[in-house]
């Protein structure tokens, strides 16, 4: 049979064009492709590692400036309720100044008013007696027909306001 014969000399050619592609594509793609390929990969984790220290670097800076800025704020806060106590004191206290001077006034003015009371009630008892004795005098005459002197109906009248 040829074509078994010819297995042997077709199968060689094919096996020497498969070891020669074969090495080819060793020799071309792995020492001459992959060492570059190989680079760039290290190159870029190299950078992606790179980065990511570079990003942790900021966000422990970040945090440290978020501390002294809260540090910064409740010291902030501090200072201001100290002072808007200290204004509450002093109002207080310029509050309780004002409060007792117009005590002060007020109890002047309550002492004049009652002494002006006084004054009233003690002329309008005077009035009542006087009107109270021109009553009893005007009475007595209507009714028993007589006439009271002044004096003496004061002194009726006074004796009915003292009982």
């Amino acid at each position: 049979m040829p074509q078994i014969a010819q297995i042997a000399a077709t199968y060689a050619s094919q096996i020497f064009w498969l070891l020669i592609t074969f090495g080819l594509i060793y020799f071309v793609i792995g020492r001459g492709m992959m060492p570059k390929i190989e680079a760039t990969v290290d190159a870029r984790e190299r950078k992606i590692a790179d980065d990511l220290a570079a990003a942790q670097a900021a966000h422990a800076r970040a945090d440290e400036l978020e501390a002294a800025h809260r540090a910064k704020m409740e010291e902030a806060k501090a200072t201001v309720l100290a002072a808007t106590n200290e204004a509450k004191k002093l109002a207080t206290q310029e509050t309780e100044k004002s409060v007792k001077a117009a005590d002060a006034v007020l109890a002047e003015k309550a002492i004049a008013a009652q002494a002006s009371l006084n004054a009233a009630k003690t002329e309008a008892l005077g009035s009542v007696e006087t009107v109270a004795a021109e009553a009893a005098q005007d009475l007595v005459a209507k009714v028993a027909g007589l006439t009271i002197d002044a004096s003496d109906a004061k002194k009726a009248v006074g004796a009915v306001m003292a009982a």
